[in-house]
């Protein structure tokens, strides 16, 4: 018979070490009878978990063949059954040359024995079963690019697993949509810094610049920093953050200088993947497309931590918990590539 996996309790109830009462015996002794125990234990009041030692001998019929069921040692084995014996106060087994004879008292109580392995293997079912018992809907928010290219294939995972909850997804990078309960979780690059949530950084991203190899062919590769200068380069309107990170080794570039612009990053990715010019991209994206090349790959770009947010009632929200510890484990993965 096989036991399913259970709470750490029921684990306890059905497989823990005896440690009450001092042990006596390494093997089942078919001398010992009623008489000669020492019974200190009410026949009402004994351990359950040694039922299941009990059950696979009567079902295997010898304890060796028993431990190898229950994975355990023969003499482990031998003094579960002998502590059952002390407890109920009756002898369960004798011993014979052919092996162990289940006594009147063994073979009444099996029946029970097996009713309470059968209870054991549904509350097993239940536990495991409980979570493809969730339903509802978690909201995700995320950046543009995260929720476009990172977040749907490990979504589709975490469906195979949770069909009974519904993932809601906000390409935003609002941290007040989780702030006004627009969303359960955040996937962000800045660190969330209300203390109403619970944060968690789970990676980083590491930028890289890119650009189609038609398009290198066309135009040449450049060969260090001050060649970009001459090529089209694909960059953010508004947001000046490459200009930044460009100053900050020493060479100056200005808005006018990206013949391609917009703050919409998923705009930037599929206009580097058209080959409109040289662009900048998450390593985790850009290394898996094989129509790109990575331009000068030592370039010191700067890297962007990833927090995982959530509301502090993820205490109390199955669903919502299922989906952080997915996202929590998934996350790294995807970045692993950067």
């Amino acid at each position: 018979m096989v036991y399913p996996s259970v709470s750490p309790a029921m684990m306890f109830l059905m497989t823990g070490i005896v440690r009450r009462g001092k042990r006596s015996h390494n093997c089942i002794n078919s001398r010992v009878t009623n008489a000669k125990m020492n019974i200190t234990v009410s026949p009402t009041s004994f351990d359950w978990s040694l039922m299941r030692s009990f059950l696979a001998v009567i079902e295997r019929g010898s304890l060796l063949a028993a431990a190898r069921q229950l994975r355990v040692s023969q003499p482990t084995l031998g003094r579960h059954v002998a502590e059952l014996e002390r407890q109920l106060g009756t002898v369960l087994f004798e011993r014979t040359g052919r092996g162990l004879v289940a006594t009147s008292v063994a073979r009444l109580i099996a029946d029970q024995a097996r009713a309470m392995a059968d209870s054991a293997e549904a509350i097993g079912r239940t536990v495991s079963g409980q979570s493809r018992q969730l339903s509802g809907s978690v909201r995700i928010t995320a950046s543009e690019t995260v929720a476009t290219y990172l977040l749907p294939p490990q979504i589709a995972r975490f469906r195979e697993r949770e069909t009974g909850i519904a993932i809601d997804i906000i390409a935003s990078g609002a941290v007040s949509n989780l702030l006004r309960r627009e969303a359960d979780i955040a996937v962000r690059m800045v660190r969330p810094t209300q203390a109403s949530l619970v944060v968690r950084r789970v990676g980083e991203v590491r930028i890289a610049a890119y650009a189609r190899k038609d398009y290198l062919r066309r135009r040449g590769v450049p060969g260090k920093p001050g060649d970009m200068i001459h090529h089209d380069l694909i960059g953010l309107d508004r947001d000046d953050s490459i200009i930044r990170a460009f100053a900050s080794f020493g060479h100056r570039i200005e808005r006018d200088s990206f013949m391609i612009r917009s703050d919409d990053h998923v705009v930037l990715w599929q206009a580097l993947c058209a080959g409109l010019g040289i662009g900048f991209a998450a390593t985790w994206l850009g290394d898996r497309e094989r129509s790109l090349e990575r331009v000068l790959p030592d370039l010191p770009m700067p890297t962007l931590p990833v927090w995982l947010a959530v509301h502090r009632e993820i205490r109390s929200s199955a669903r919502i918990r299922a989906v952080y510890d997915f996202l929590a484990a998934e996350i790294p993965l995807g970045l692993a590539g950067s």
